[in-house]
């Protein structure tokens, strides 16, 4: 294979000599055919330059790329779903298959989903349907142009098998989905060793994730270094959370084993975006009392972030850890009302003067129930009081002449516009911003389930990528 100057191979977690992992083989599909590749993530890591069949070798069949890690490595870990604790879990249809540096020095991983069987699968398939590798792309797509840290969808391939399924019509298309993650290490990963009482193993684990993803924090030692990384994780989490809820996005199964120690948003298995507000939507038609409702996410996290202390406590003191996780609601907001005016295109001037515009939008928004006009607000008003016209004769004109929008037009316009060029864009010539609701979803999928007709689905992630030029708030990388 050609290999590019930026491919910088680097399988630390394989080296670590840490107790996670367990040595799997993927699974040999009987077909291999390439629905997507990501050469803009590709490229962060050195691998555009592969050929499609090059690219299929590596992560369909899973040729190990080259100076990296000679075998997939399956993940050891447990995890409280539902606030129930599983210690029967860890990677049960996926692995780690490689780790490299990008041009920032980052440590990347490359992951996969549904590539077959480990001692963790639990008596299923370890495989991932089509549909499920077709929404996950999807969400990741949209989640970076909204500007939420986020996996990047890799690649899809279609692996030729017939899966069957409760929850989707079945029999049903099968794939093996690869993403570029910053970490793979879960909260579940640390409640696995605290379960355990391995306190050997996790000092141990603490020292790797602050060397490797937290370098700051390296001249801390012993239980300092356990309460400054868990302080530095409630910070970065708290971000998160915020990212979600001003992209309107319920994640679904905001389990402590669908949360990482780099607060990266990961995993999709049943997501939804807000197509209005609306505080009490589920994502997971199993979240029947509503645990993880869209309003009820940072109680969640804050909930998760919790038993990670209860973790760290075994090699750290109680107070430090309880003082961070007593900082959780003031981060939170702090950061909620940045990220309001990150979404706006707006100058921030602090929180105390961002809330009552962020309740008086809220308040605004309670009254509109039009599929998109949870989105199409931020796209409306993006740039704050510059875009009051466009917002007006916009097809969600209606929602911000009401009773209720009144406080909201009084307060922004106090707000400078962060980046008004943006605004010259052919994008905000158009009505509507680019949305991922459950309908479009399913409009997109049927034609590839009777026909075999990608064009859909091509079409709305040009569409995704239209907007996230268009809007700037994607990391670069």
């Amino acid at each position: 294979m050609p290999i590019s100057a930026r491919y910088r191979p680097d399988p630390r977690l394989a080296g670590s000599g840490l107790p996670l992992v367990d040595a799997v083989r993927a699974a040999d599909f009987p077909q291999t055919v390439l629905r997507y590749r990501n050469d803009h993530a590709a490229a962060l890591v050195g691998l555009k330059s592969l050929s499609d069949a090059e690219w299929i070798a590596h992560f369909g069949r899973f040729t190990p790329l080259p100076d990296n890690q000679t075998e997939p490595l399956a993940l050891r870990y447990h995890g409280h779903q539902f606030r129930h604790y599983n210690p029967d879990l860890g990677d049960g249809r996926g692995f780690l298959f490689a780790q490299m540096r990008d041009a920032r020095d980052r440590l990347l991983d490359l992951g996969t989903k549904g590539s077959g069987t480990t001692p963790w699968s639990r008596g299923g398939d370890g495989r991932l349907t089509l549909k499920g590798g077709v929404r996950e792309v999807l969400a990741t797509a949209l989640l970076e142009a909204l500007g939420v840290n986020t996996s990047k969808s890799f690649s899809l391939i279609e692996t030729g098998e017939s899966l069957r399924r409760y929850d989707e019509p079945s029999p049903t298309r099968a794939a093996v989905l690869v993403r570029l993650s910053h970490s793979h290490i879960r909260f579940g990963t640390f409640e696995r060793l605290a379960y355990l009482n391995e306190t050997e193993a996790m000092t141990a684990l603490v020292r790797y994730v602050a060397d490797t993803y937290y370098p700051d924090l390296s001249a801390h030692q012993g239980p300092d270094l356990a309460h400054a990384l868990f302080d530095a994780v409630v910070t970065k989490t708290a971000h998160l959370t915020t990212q979600w809820m001003c992209a309107g996005f319920v994640h679904g199964v905001l389990n402590t084993d669908n949360m990482n120690i780099t607060a990266e948003s990961f995993d999709y298995g049943p997501y939804r975006f807000l197509p209005h507000y609306e505080p009490g939507l589920v994502a997971a038609y199993f979240d029947e009392g509503g645990l993880y409702a869209y309003a009820r996410q940072p109680d969640a996290v804050f909930w998760n972030l919790t038993q990670l202390a209860r973790c760290l406590s075994l090699i750290g003191d109680s107070q430090p850890l309880i003082d961070s996780l007593n900082a959780f609601s003031e981060r939170y907001q702090t950061a909620m009302a940045a990220q309001f005016c990150r979404r706006l295109n707006i100058v921030a001037l602090g929180m105390e003067v961002e809330t009552p515009l962020m309740q008086a939008a809220f308040r605004m928004l309670s009254g509109a129930k039009t599929p998109g006009s949870f989105e199409g607000f931020f796209f409306d008003w993006f740039g704050g009081s510059l875009s009051e016209a466009r917002a007006l004769n916009g097809p969600r004109g209606e929602v911000y002449t009401q009773p209720d929008a009144v406080d909201f037009r009084r307060l922004i316009i106090g707000y400078a516009a962060a980046d008004a060029a943006k605004l010259s864009q052919p994008l905000f010539a158009q009505a509507t911003p680019a949305t991922l609701l459950y309908d479009e979803i399913e409009a997109l999928w049927t034609p590839i389930a009777k026909n075999d007709d990608w064009s859909l689905f091509y079409e709305k992630l040009a569409e995704i990528e239209r907007y996230r030029e268009g809007l700037g708030l994607s990391e670069q990388g």
